[in-house]
């Protein structure tokens, strides 16, 4: 075990100095608007029906350009994502915050948010949530 967290600690640290290296190079941000998102997917673990769970996602613009926000939808309608701004500035961050209604269900519920964009490598990038409803115990 102390030899597999060892490992684990060597890798973190290999990649952090990688990362902190190629930044400390001054490399110029991709060209064109770069969306990310973070984190990818959340999962809500377990939850009562009829609730509502929120989670606030982090939309990230790393390119350098303006990334414009086109339309944001989802799967389901007990499901709502909204945004404060619809353009992100180079290196600028917007709040997605993400809502879902457990409702009557039972069970994994899993539901993706779309959120379509003027970047063109990933013009539509999917945010997964889920949850496990359980009966109330009684």
């Amino acid at each position: 075990m102390r030899r597999a967290l060892t490992a684990v600690a060597v890798v973190l640290l290999v990649s952090s100095a990688w990362a902190q290296d190629k930044g400390a190079k001054g490399e110029a941000a991709p060209k064109g608007p770069k969306i990310r998102v973070e984190p990818t997917t959340f999962d809500f673990g377990k939850a009562l029906p009829n609730k509502t769970l929120d989670k606030e996602f982090s939309l990230r613009n790393f390119g350098n350009e303006d990334l414009v926000i086109e339309n944001v939808s989802t799967t389901c309608g007990c499901t709502a994502a909204l945004m404060d701004s619809k353009v992100v500035k180079p290196g600028g961050t917007t709040p997605l915050r993400v809502s879902l209604q457990t409702r009557e269900y039972s069970g994994k519920v899993e539901r993706t948010i779309l959120v379509r964009s003027n970047d063109p490598t990933t013009a539509l990038l999917e945010i997964k949530v889920q949850v496990t409803v359980v009966p109330a115990t009684k």
